[in-house]
């Protein structure tokens, strides 16, 4: 019988669960790079001041 596991468990290491948090961070980090640049009209670059 298998052992069940939490997915939403923070857990240290590489595991499932940090790769899901991995995934879920880079879709809300992607998904207001985009929003930034929808509402200023500018790349993150020049929001950010760098060019």
């Amino acid at each position: 019988m298998q052992k069940e596991t939490n997915r939403f468990l923070w857990t240290w290491g590489f595991t499932t669960s940090a790769e899901n948090w991995n995934g879920r961070l880079a879709m809300l980090g992607f998904f207001f790079t985009l929003l930034i640049e929808l509402i200023t009209g500018k790349g993150i670059l020049h929001f950010l001041g760098f060019i």
